[in-house]
Order: structure tokens, then sequence, then C-alpha cells
């Protein structure tokens, strides 16, 4: 339905690379090119900005991608909305969310999704990543959306949104004000970490590995099993912890806390949804579909 060289240039402007655009786009990466040139002729400008193998966006390309995902988004919807004209749903769905994602990223899609297929009656249960993976292979959950990196065999695991871990203190810490601190100062603050099962100790853990650290490395206060016990804990004390950038949003908004760059390290994961490999069309489908498409800004 829509012009095909901007989808091309949608995948290329967000690999920032031919090559992988290509693979994802199943054409070679020559038509890709030939692509882009077309769009650069007929906007009279260059999209790219070219410095031997690296790309990166120019201006118009910065503003053609602001288009570009407000059109796919549009498209997305439509698709989605005249899809569900022509079909009645109804029925149970059994969702379970790890800790992270059921308490700071769900319930605006679950009240979302209720409003619009009221007939469709919805649970949710919640643990650690590790619980949940094992729930869906159980056949306890129809669907899962977890964090973390875990791969098992038997699952299937679909990309969600992209989340980062963010190392935060309290507002009233005497670090707060620093903006960096390099990873000798990471090992010497007291922390806290999820417990052993969670998505985001995994995810730290593997961010840790290649700078040489382990999780044993860092003075470690203490473990709790609840993202909101830790950020209270941080309220009354001078510990730092690393949790999702989606669960502090409304208390970096209200400046109880602030987050504590760490020079060297970046963790960035997605969520994901999981279902047993070889399920057949279902209202978990629907539902994936419908949360893909939410805008979480």
């Amino acid at each position: 339905m829509f012009d095909f060289r901007l989808q091309v240039f949608d995948t290329v402007a967000r690999r920032l690379n031919f090559t992988k655009a290509a693979e994802e786009l199943f054409i070679t990466q020559p038509a890709v090119t030939k692509h882009i040139h077309e769009l650069e002729s007929y906007f009279k400008t260059k999209l790219f900005e070219r410095n031997g193998s690296r790309i990166t966006l120019s201006a118009a390309g910065e503003t053609l991608l602001q288009h570009t995902t407000q059109l796919f988004t549009v498209y997305r919807n439509l698709e989605f909305e005249m899809n569900t004209l022509v079909q009645q749903h109804s029925g149970k769905l059994r969702l379970g969310a790890s800790t992270t994602v059921a308490q700071y990223v769900l319930p605006q899609v679950l009240a979302s999704f209720h409003k619009k297929f009221k007939d469709i009656r919805v649970s949710l249960a919640t643990g650690n990543t590790e619980h949940i993976e094992q729930r869906v292979q159980n056949k306890e959950a129809d669907l899962g959306i977890i964090e973390g990196r875990s791969k098992k065999t038997a699952l299937k695991y679909t990309k969600f949104i992209k989340d980062e871990i963010v190392l935060v203190s309290g507002i009233n810490n005497p670090l707060a004000k620093k903006p960096e601190i390099s990873l000798h100062d990471l090992k010497k603050i007291s922390l806290l970490l999820r417990e052993p099962g969670s998505g985001t100790l995994e995810v730290i853990t593997h961010a840790l590995k290649p700078l040489g650290m382990k999780t044993s490395d860092l003075h470690i206060e203490m473990q709790l099993d609840s993202t909101e016990s830790m950020k209270n804990y941080l309220l009354c004390s001078d510990s730092m912890a690393f949790v999702s950038l989606h669960s502090v949003l409304k208390e970096l908004r209200n400046k109880e806390c602030c987050i504590i760059d760490v020079k060297g390290l970046s963790i960035e994961r997605y969520f994901y949804f999981i279902q047993p490999l070889g399920q057949p069309e279902s209202l978990a489908d629907l539902f994936m579909k419908f949360a893909a498409r939410y805008n979480f800004r």
C-alpha cells in the first residue's frame, strides 16, 4: 500500500547499514542503494552522510525519518483496525509478565485493550523472567512479556519495546551532583540489585562481562525482588541501584531521583513477547499486535 522506497529508507535509517537493511528487506544491497539514490534525486538533497563505510543521517534524512516513522505507524494502525472490523473477539487471555513490565509498561496497554475488546477477559500473573518463561512452557499462560536475555529453545521470542537499565540514586545522595562516575567508582558504591532469576540482573551481568567485571566485584548492599522496594530504599539511603528507565520516569519528573552515568557502560535491552513454538493464531497474537502499536510517550 505504501511506497517501497520509503520502507527502504526507513530500514537503512534505523540500521545505518546498507547490508543489514538489504538482509532485513530480502533484497540485494545494490537494490537498496538504487532506491536511496532515487529518493535523494526526488527530494534533491542527500539523505545520508557517507564517511568511508560508515553512514549517518543528514539533516534532511532526520526530517524524513520523523515522517516515515509517523507514516508507518498510521499504516500499522490502519491494518490493525481494518482486520479487527471483520472479526468478533471474545474469550480468555492469560498473560504472564516479569515484574518491571507488569508494573510500569502493561497497565496503560491493558486499560486501552479492554476499552476496545470488552468481551476478552484478561488475567495477568507476575514474577521474574525465569518464572514467566516456566509458566508459558507449562501452558499456564498464553503469552509472556519478559525482560532479560535467556533463550529457551521451546519458546518463540519476539521483540516488544526497547528499554535501558540506568544507575539511579536519590536526589540527596552526595554523588548525585556528579554527572558521571568511572567503573572504578562503581565498584566502591553501595548498590541495590534485583534477585537471582531476575531479567534485569541477567542483563546487568551480561553488560559487565566485556568490561572484565562481575557482579561479585560490586559492593552489593542488598538484593531485593521489587523495583518499588529498591526505589523507596534509595530515598532513605545513599546507596544506588540499577533499574529500568521505564520504572523511574515519574521519580525523575518529580526530581526525587536522578540518573548517574557510568563511563564506558551502556545497558540497553528489549522487552520480549514469548510464546510456545508453533502456537496457532490466537488472542495472544491480537494482544501482541495491539501492544506493538501502542504509543508509550
